[in-house]
């Protein structure tokens, strides 16, 4: 007899009702990994190390939605940037923006894992394996998806299936968001905290760099100890704080002596969202042609570019009635436009191609 049956006054007071959830190796096994995803995963995780290393001179760029929503729409947009991808790829690396959970400040939709069908049925189950069937297709058109890693759980479902994983502002402090960098297979960007603190991010990459013992859950579902070797490709992306930039001259060169006082190498990702745009999507393409005038500068530490795109411009309410909302849009943060996201990409790539082959 458990402890709540003996003394139900006083466990899961605020507990409604426990359901039963696929493991990981159910759900892996009714969508498993094809040759062609792994072929995308392990050449995207590749390219990703090498670039982070120095020993591939191009930048990345994590483009895509701010989630994924209707998964129809987010794979008509994964082909178009995979003929993308391919016409910068000697300049840009490119990864999708595959986000399927959303942390949100107060109350919102959580994101397609979450609450799929965007009607407060929170079917989890559903949103899991649709998640890992929307990351196969991705993968399988030789894309590499990058996405946050926010619930603990999550990467045992769809870890096999990402190139490179963020780690948010409201969780990079979080010791269990830590301890979970630890064991990814992907390379890692730890986001500055929301007050525009750096140094919650350098800690955060000191910390996943160490092995860790925490409990997670393994293959069979089953609670675990989990003993992890530690990351050592973490590494900062500034995303702006307090309502305020940090990309600028100033600031990337305070977060580059702030890695090197704590013996990293200062790879640092800007993010042309959030506080560094003002939340304002048409301001995303100003942010990055000021990173890109940096790097063409001689600047070495800015490795990447993040991206809030996707095919239609700005964002919209989730309505009742899923029929009538617009095709392509975000519900979460305002995007960039597809048009925008092409001009963004081959400017950067047309102003990178001299200076980056040139760098020894």
């Amino acid at each position: 007899m458990t402890n709540s049956a003996l003394h139900p006054s006083i466990d899961n007071l605020h507990i409604a009702a426990f359901h039963s959830m696929p493991t990981p190796d159910e759900i892996q096994a009714q969508m498993p990994l094809s040759e062609a995803a792994a072929a995308t995963v392990e050449k995207g995780r590749a390219a990703l190390n090498k670039i982070l290393t120095g020993e591939d001179k191009r930048r990345f760029v994590v483009v895509g939605p701010c989630s994924i929503h209707d998964p129809v729409a987010g794979l008509e947009y994964a082909r178009r940037l995979k003929v993308l991808a391919d016409e910068v790829s000697d300049v840009l690396m490119i990864v999708m923006r595959v986000y399927f959970e959303k942390p949100r400040t107060t109350v919102g939709w959580k994101g397609y894992i979450n609450d799929p069908h965007m009607d407060d049925s929170f079917r989890i189950d559903e949103g899991m394996t649709l998640a890992r069937k929307f990351l196969l297709e991705v993968n399988a058109l030789g894309l590499p998806a990058g996405t946050e890693a926010l619930d603990p759980i999550s990467p045992q479902y769809l870890g096999d299936l990402i190139s490179w994983s963020a780690i948010g502002a409201r969780t990079t402090e979080s010791q269990t968001h830590r301890e979970m960098s630890s064991g990814l297979s992907t390379p890692v960007g730890f986001k500055n905290g929301t007050n525009g603190d750096v140094s919650i991010a350098i800690n955060a990459i000191l910390s996943a760099a160490r092995p860790h013992r925490f409990l997670g859950i393994n293959g069979d579902g089953q609670v675990s100890i989990v003993h992890t070797t530690g990351n050592p490709y973490g590494h900062l992306v500034l995303r702006g704080g307090d309502g305020r930039p940090n990309y600028d001259t100033v600031s990337v060169s305070l977060a580059e002596e702030a890695m090197k006082k704590a013996k990293l190498i200062p790879n640092i990702v800007v993010d042309c969202s959030h506080a560094n745009s003002y939340k304002k999507p048409e301001l995303q393409p100003l942010v990055m042609s000021d990173v890109v005038s940096q790097i063409v500068a001689g600047n070495e530490s800015i490795v990447g570019v993040m991206i809030e795109s996707n095919l239609v411009a700005g964002n919209q309410s989730i309505q009742a009635d899923l029929s009538k909302m617009t095709y392509g849009c975000s519900v979460t943060d305002g995007c960039v436009d597809w048009a925008t996201t092409e001009t963004m990409l081959r400017d950067s790539a047309k102003r990178l191609r001299s200076v980056l082959a040139h760098r020894g």
